[in-house]
């Protein structure tokens, strides 16, 4: 229900801001809100993995600046290496930094917070450190590193597609496979998961690990489609990550959301972000309006959450 009520406002939303300028409803339009929407989705679908075992991945935008400015660095100085060598080195990097703070979680066992908010700034002092503050502009970049991305399939961009691929891997991984079954159980019961033997330790490495993966995916992604690479990329997206993930119902208890319901909040950020610069509202509205979608979003979680324990007493 909560999934179908989300569709209807992303739906009425589209509408309504298509009624105040025609223009935003054409293919043209809605396609690149797909497009510029597409990153927030990866991103949003990995981070709910960690969400659902009760933790969160502060690091994910400084994980996909560093692993992006990294093969940017090296793309420079062997601009004839293949763009998928690129592509899978940016992921191997990503895992890398989120298999860190896995262990480092699960291992030495410091507080995610601790350690993700910890992580998101040695990433940032890297990205400075290897790049020694400069930028890397497109100019310096290959042909084929810049154009992967921006192939169209049936007049949508590749990007677009991969996110769509994401989409279905994180679908069936959480739905229909018992890694995303011992997911949930771990998220919504901790006690019960070590009762019928789930390795917590396992699980959460894990999750961190296809959060790393995933945002090193990104880091490519994020520089084929601005053509720059530099110390500011993506800084403060983590926040709009984790708002995606909460307006679309994921719940930051554990154990609580679905993946379409992820993908509807991160359509809905996306809606938001393209459409208030359409109806020529202000940035400071911008935020002030996107900040109060994401508190409303924060507290229907919580009385909907509230209701089901106030439900389950009762049946007990």
């Amino acid at each position: 229900n909560r999934d179908f009520i989300l569709f209807i406002i992303v739906f009425i939303g589209i509408l309504g801001v298509g009624f105040a300028n025609p223009n935003f409803i054409t293919f043209k339009s809605l396609s690149d809100v797909l497009t510029d929407t597409s990153l927030l989705i990866i991103l949003a679908l990995s981070q709910m993995i960690v969400i659902l075992i009760r933790a969160i991945d502060l690091s994910v935008a400084s994980n996909l600046a560093l692993s992006g400015m990294l093969i940017s660095l090296l793309s420079t100085v062997y601009p004839e290496l293949p763009v998928i060598f690129f592509i899978l080195l940016s992921c191997a990097i990503g895992t890398l930094l989120g298999l860190f703070n896995g262990i480092t979680i699960a291992i030495l066992k410091v507080p995610f917070i601790v350690t993700t908010l910890g992580t998101l700034s040695i990433f940032r002092g890297l990205i400075y450190f290897v790049s020694d503050g400069k930028q890397v502009y497109g100019s310096r970049f290959s042909e084929s590193f810049l154009s992967f991305i921006h192939i169209r399939f049936l007049s949508l961009s590749l990007l677009f597609w991969i996110a769509v691929g994401v989409f279905l891997f994180i679908y069936i991984l959480l739905n229909h496979t018992k890694f995303g079954r011992n997911l949930y159980t771990l998220g919504g019961n901790p006690e019960a998961a070590k009762y019928i033997g789930i390795n917590e330790n396992k699980y959460i490495i894990a999750a961190y690990a296809l959060s790393g993966f995933f945002a090193g995916l990104c880091g490519y992604l994020w520089i084929a489609r601005y053509s720059v690479a530099s110390t500011q990329v993506a800084i403060g997206f983590e926040l709009t990550v984790i708002s995606a993930c909460v307006v679309g119902g994921i719940s930051v208890m554990g154990g609580i959301g679905t993946v379409i319901g992820c993908v509807l909040g991160a359509l809905l950020i996306g809606l938001i972000r393209n459409a208030l610069p359409v109806l020529d509202i202000s940035q400071f509205w911008q935020l002030a309006i996107s900040g109060a979608i994401i508190l409303t979003a924060i507290i229907i979680n919580t009385k909907t959450e509230q209701r089901k324990e106030k439900n389950i007493m009762v049946e007990e």
